[in-house]
């Protein structure tokens, strides 16, 4: 039977508890049944582990979880604490835990292979770095250990993957160089604390030997230091920019001093053509985002370069349009890329051929400080951290400050 709300004097049913047109309350007295959250603890079934509650000792997290490792002779369950983590704040919590570990337990057993843990390892170490190409390069070289089971790996078998390794590199086979042993041992060392915080192996064979002396030697020698642009070479380098391709990105390069694989990914919206400023960066906290001035002497080449990338609907500043690049639509400035340029400028214009990519960054410091541009207007404008906290307020400073520093380079 139908009544009238007292309320918006719309027509509601005489059974119900609330109005549904203005939700005016009809029956007051009676209480709206409410299904009621159940506080019960789910039972965890045989054999997936223990829940305790550690008491009186006022913990945020004191919900232990403890995983059945195996049975006693008198068939008692014997418990380890949960790793990585063991303690939890609500009981729930720790419960899904348990039932997300045995799914998938992270101890495998002896049986795990290298291969195994390489593949549950990576997905984790690519939460904590920005690139994976070290490990991912080096990992090739180990395939000698790819079956073996990690609790037998010791460190001769390490030293067999950096001394012995064989990967196709390009289609050619090739052993590890000086800085790829470097690299393959730094992945050991990782993966094999992974396996250690794991309890997957009692002791990490990889962190029980340091690289040979040649070896440190061989690396120390390809690890030359980068060297600026003479006068010479600068008004040489100018006098080409319209005859040779990619010599315009590099004297960006000279007056702005991003780092090689951070030119590639300045993007046409971080482009400010009306302050003239670019934004980017990469690597470091200090060195991502940040804003450098468009030095006057490279504004015409950074002009250009910005109507190339909207001529061709690039999203990026700079690009490799390059006629004789057989790909006509990936114009995509990669570090390879610009190495492969860079050295062809460098060999065709008679540079110093211990010039690398990097340099052209290496000349803007080395400039800035010739013409006394303040210290911590260089390490903002490269991205480099600045340790004196009284002189952090510097990125408070007025823009125009910074320009006026980039400006005295000539």
């Amino acid at each position: 039977m139908l009544t009238q709300c007292p309320e918006c004097e719309l027509p509601v049913s005489d059974k119900a508890n609330a109005c549904p047109h203005c939700g005016y309350p009809l029956k007051p007295s009676e209480k709206i049944k409410r299904p009621r959250k159940s506080n019960k603890r789910r039972r965890l079934p045989n054999g997936f582990g223990q829940i305790s509650e550690i008491k009186n000792r006022n913990l945020r997290n004191p919900f232990r979880a403890m995983v059945t490792v195996g049975k006693t002779s008198d068939g008692r369950p014997i418990c380890k604490p949960l790793k990585p983590e063991s303690y939890f704040a609500t009981y729930n919590d720790a419960y899904a835990a348990l039932v997300e570990y045995n799914k998938n337990p992270y101890d495998l057993g002896t049986a795990i292979t290298m291969q195994e843990l390489y593949d549950k390892w990576l997905p984790e170490y690519e939460k904590t770095v920005k690139s994976t190409k070290a490990v991912t390069s080096a990992w090739p070289y180990c395939s000698a250990v790819y079956k073996m089971r990690v609790m037998d790996i010791r460190a001769r078998h390490v030293k067999g993957c950096m001394e012995e390794g064989v990967a196709t590199v390009r289609g050619r086979e090739q052993n590890p160089t000086a800085t790829m042993k470097n690299q393959i041992k730094s992945m050991f060392n990782m993966m094999l604390d992974y396996a250690l915080e794991y309890e997957l192996v009692d002791r990490n064979y990889s962190r029980t030997f340091n690289l040979t002396e040649e070896t440190v030697k061989e690396i120390q020698k390809v690890k030359k230091g980068h060297i600026a642009f003479t006068d010479d070479e600068m008004e040489l380098l100018w006098n080409n920019v319209d005859e040779k391709h990619g010599i315009d990105i590099l004297l960006i390069q000279c007056y702005s001093g991003w780092r090689p694989q951070e030119l590639g990914l300045l993007e046409l919206k971080d482009v400010d053509l009306e302050n003239w400023t670019f934004q980017g960066g990469m690597k470091t906290d200090a060195g991502e985002n940040r804003v450098v001035p468009i030095h006057s002497r490279i504004q015409d080449l950074v002009l250009k370069k910005y109507r190339e990338a909207e001529a061709i609907g690039s999203p990026y500043l700079l690009n490799w349009a390059d006629p004789n690049n057989r790909n006509k639509k990936n114009f995509e400035l990669t570090y390879a890329r610009y190495q492969k340029a860079f050295e062809r400028i460098r060999d065709e214009l008679k540079l110093n051929p211990e010039h690398r990519p990097h340099d052209g960054r290496t000349h803007f410091v080395t400039m800035a400080k010739r013409y006394g541009v303040d210290e911590y207007a260089i390490k903002y404008m490269v991205g480099h951290k600045i340790s004196d906290i009284t002189e952090k307020v510097y990125t408070r400073r007025e823009f125009a400050w910074l320009r006026e520093e980039i400006e005295k380079i000539k």
